[in-house]
């Protein structure tokens, strides 16, 4: 966020304070999921940084280590570590306004995000889409019968016209 400009620049002093406490309120929903999707990836980066860094230190089973090489890498863990934690403590402001600005809304269930037909049959709440669906099942149905019919003519049909196959072939 930008810093409200000098007081002495032609406003009064508290003049820019009520926007901006407005706006820092009125934060996208969607841009802060943006924003906690981002802060997961660069937490799981950190993550593996951390590993590495890890997998490349050097038990302490009595060998001799240089101290230097030592600190440097324990002060990349460090620092690693510190800037994780930092993540964590973003992620979690992120997860705690979202759910602020999600409050007032209604949970919709499941159900009505996705369209599905019931094997038992029973009508939904939306008739549009029950007689679109009635519709193509009777459209498929007529399409099967056709089928049905034109497979059953195939073998009289070679029977009936013997030396058009022989040509053909």
């Amino acid at each position: 966020m930008s810093t409200p400009p000098l007081a002495g620049a032609g406003m009064p002093p508290g003049a820019f304070s009520g926007t901006q406490a407005q706006a820092a309120r009125e934060v996208n929903t969607a841009s802060l999921c943006r924003i906690g999707q981002e802060t997961v990836q660069d937490i799981v980066f950190r993550t593996m940084e951390i590993f590495q860094l890890l997998r490349n230190m050097q038990l302490p089973n009595g060998v001799t280590y240089h101290t230097g090489t030592y600190q440097d890498r324990l002060g990349k863990l460090q620092e690693h570590l510190r800037q994780l934690s930092i993540l964590f403590r973003k992620l979690r402001l992120v997860y705690d306004k979202c759910n602020e600005n999600c409050a007032g809304l209604d949970p919709v269930p499941i159900e009505q995000l996705i369209p599905y037909v019931e094997e038992d049959g029973s009508k939904h709440d939306d008739r549009g889409a029950a007689s679109q669906l009635r519709f193509a099942t009777e459209e498929r149905r007529e399409i099967m019968e056709v089928n049905k019919k034109k497979v059953e003519a195939v073998p009289c049909m070679y029977d009936e016209e013997p030396f058009l196959v022989s040509y053909n072939c």
